[in-house]
């Protein structure tokens, strides 16, 4: 059993579900890298939002959602750098994307020879 508060208010909340659109599937829980959320004990339901200051703000828990229902908020006392740019072809990333880029295979500057 849970003993716990579902979705306490925050100065840090970063995550918002849509419950009209929520269909409780998980998936968000599943994705989430940090495991900052819970499934609800009630079937159907949004999942617990329990650890909001450990969320990075990735949004992989938004774009793996498949029914549109969960917003990430921007946070407001928390710098994140969790978002980087490709210099040389302008590409964006970040921590937590779906569609993973390839890896850096090149050695250090100081290590090539």
């Amino acid at each position: 059993m849970i003993y716990s508060v579902p979705n306490p208010p925050s100065p840090c909340k970063i995550l918002e579900f849509d419950p009209e659109k929520c269909t409780g599937c998980n998936i968000c829980v599943e994705t989430c890298p940090l495991d900052v959320m819970l499934p609800n004990p009630e079937k159907g339901r949004e999942p617990l939002v329990l650890y909001t200051e450990e969320c990075w703000a990735c949004g992989g828990c938004a774009e793996e959602c498949p029914n549109d229902a969960l917003t990430l908020i921007a946070p407001t006392k928390q710098r994140i750098s969790a978002i980087w740019i490709r210099k040389s072809t302008g590409e964006e990333f970040r921590v937590g994307m779906a569609k993973v880029p390839e890896p850096n295979t090149r050695p250090p500057l100081g290590n090539r020879r």
